[in-house]
């Protein structure tokens, strides 16, 4: 009996106990004997880290060491180049519809407004006046032939005016993006006699095919009509820099993508063929619309054809390097 009154008011103790603890304030931290880290000093990026000899709190890689998941052994998927460094020629992710789908939305996200829907480079960025040298379209020889590693080390690594988009397409989306490209190449050069045997209304196409060119020639003669026969220094100058000429062409003489406009009037210019030719006027002219015609020794074949752009136009860009020039 004595045993079971002790335990009875043992039980009440301690319920009493529980009782007094609930609800209780306090302005005392709580007890966390087991910190588990939970609380110790932290660094912000680009803040002072007086632990460390030269004071950065962002620190390098360990030498020698991949961090988890970014090992790039394969050069092939990673970088589009083989063992020698050359690009590779076909894709090295297996290719099939689905594959080919997430290509077009990914295109269609970050291509789409530069080389258009069917990579003919009439995007919107291009076709509204917005000033940007013209992308090229996928439906030429050069795109033909281009190997599937170069066109995944452009979409990685930019080229030329296109940056590069390494840090916004994974991958596996670059290579999806090359076998769309490979298939709006393929839909741009299908027979009419093989587009029969597919479920497609050829009338329909026909039509919206002949609707875009009206289009485009309606977008031509208005800017033609808008055009300025003046031919002038500062209106060569203008459409140097509306046309991203410096990007490849400096006015200094600092060596870029392509030679320097200073003093390149009048100078003798030595190409790959083994010929030679002084930059006149005809010249410069043929180097603007046909890049591809003529390439100066030491550069590299990838200039885009500006023949698009008019008489005046390209009589004022000559009259601008001409004013660069000694000669």
């Amino acid at each position: 009996m004595q045993a079971t009154i002790t335990r009875i008011i043992t039980l009440l103790l301690i319920s009493f106990v529980m009782m007094s603890c609930r609800g209780q304030m306090s302005d005392k931290p709580p007890i966390h004997p087991q910190q588990n880290m939970d609380e110790q000093e932290r660094f912000n990026a680009q803040q002072v880290n007086p632990f460390f000899e030269d004071n950065r709190s962002m620190r390098m890689p360990v030498e020698g060491t991949i961090s988890r998941g970014n090992l790039r052994h394969d050069t092939a998927l990673f970088e589009g180049v083989n063992d020698n460094g050359d690009f590779v020629t076909r894709n090295p992710i297996e290719i099939n519809r689905e594959f080919i789908e997430r290509g077009r939305v990914v295109y269609d996200i970050y291509c789409q407004v530069c080389h258009g829907g069917t990579g003919d480079g009439q995007g919107i960025i291009m076709t509204e006046g917005y000033g940007y040298v013209p992308a090229p379209t996928f439906h030429r020889e050069a795109s033909y032939d281009m190997p599937d590693g170069e066109l995944y080390s452009a979409i990685a690594n930019g080229i030329r005016n296109m940056p590069a988009y390494n840090t916004q397409i994974k991958v596996e989306d670059r290579w999806a993006i090359v076998a769309y490209i490979r298939a709006l190449q393929r839909s741009q050069n299908i027979p009419e006699s093989e587009m029969t045997q597919f479920d497609v209304d050829l009338a329909v196409l026909i039509e919206e095919d002949a609707q875009e060119r009206v289009r485009l020639e309606e977008l031509a003669a208005a800017r033609a009509a808008g055009a300025s026969d003046e031919v002038s220094v500062e209106r060569g100058e203008r459409l140097y820099v509306q046309n991203a000429c410096t990007a490849c062409h400096s006015q200094d003489g600092s060596r870029l993508v392509g030679p320097s406009f200073l003093n390149l009037y009048g100078a003798e210019r030595n190409f790959t063929d083994g010929t030679s030719q002084i930059a006149d006027e005809d010249y410069l002219i043929e180097s603007i619309v046909e890049p591809d015609a003529l390439i100066v020794e030491g550069y590299d074949n990838v200039m885009l054809a500006y023949d698009y752009l008019s008489e005046s136009e390209l009589q004022s860009l000559v009259e601008f390097i001409r004013s660069l020039s000694d000669n």
